[in-house]
């Protein structure tokens, strides 16, 4: 197996481990290890199927465990909808593939020809393994570090979804509070033109990491404007630390 990609692998993932054959291991499919023991007759080759079980059951303990704290009056049900939305085989592929896990896995011959390096099943069974590593060389607390970095985007997209119907002001205070225990304020930057043709200009302040701008034909929209900004720069991995300004230009009051 390429030391280099598990090296990478492992920056991609914020740790070095301190027994990397963990993390081997996680990285063998179940075809390159019967290639193995056929090559190798009476060697016993491992894959990473054992820990695959291991670490869906550490993910799903730390992904239960950040919603159970960022949302402490959801209901069970509401809980389980909501983890369901972040642990599934789509999102799971998805952070794979980000990783760099398809170009480290370790497959058959005839899995690699099939295009097992990209295939969401594989890629998501070897990150639930991957976890299963972490969890073994460092405990719990390393593998809630890295779920935490690597799951929060999709908790904050599911948390996002989970309210298609609440304003933009509704949905960013939410989020603020959940993440960061913060209540946004709106500031009045300017109001210019006449009264029947005014242009507002608000800004947003969730201090001391956050500020954007949003420009409406009222105060309201303005307002809305500024935390739709707000929004696209929390859920969407943009830099929180500048100033961003959007504009409300939608009729509807």
């Amino acid at each position: 197996m390429d030391k280099e990609l598990l090296i990478a692998l492992q920056a991609s993932l914020g740790i070095t481990l301190r027994d990397p054959t963990l993390l081997e291991t996680a990285m063998t499919h179940r075809s390159a290890a019967h290639e193995g023991r056929a090559a190798r007759r009476g060697h016993r080759s491992v894959d990473n199927e054992r820990m695959e079980f291991l670490g869906d059951a550490v993910l799903s303990l730390c992904v239960s465990e950040l919603l159970w704290k960022r949302l402490p009056q959801a209901r069970e049900g509401e809980l389980t909808r909501l983890r369901a939305a972040v642990v599934n085989e789509t999102a799971l592929a998805r952070l794979g593939t980000a990783l760099g896990i398809g170009d480290t896995l370790r497959l058959g011959r005839g899995e690699a020809r099939t295009g097992g390096r990209t295939k969401p099943s594989l890629l998501a069974d070897a990150l639930e393994a991957t976890l299963a590593a972490v969890y073994l060389d460092g405990g719990l607390d390393a593998a809630r570090s890295v779920v935490d970095r690597l799951l929060t985007p999709e908790i904050d997209a599911a948390l996002t979804r989970a309210t298609p119907d609440l304003d933009d002001k509704t949905r960013l205070q939410e989020l603020l509070q959940a993440r960061h225990t913060l209540t946004p304020r709106y500031e009045v930057v300017r109001a210019e033109g006449p009264d029947h043709h005014r242009t507002w200009e608000v800004e947003m302040i969730a201090d001391p990491f956050l500020r954007t701008r949003g420009v409406g034909t009222s105060k309201k929209r303005a307002e809305q404007a500024a935390a739709g900004e707000a929004l696209r720069l929390l859920t969407g991995g943009a830099d929180a630390n500048l100033t961003r300004t959007g504009t409300g230009d939608d009729p509807s009051d």
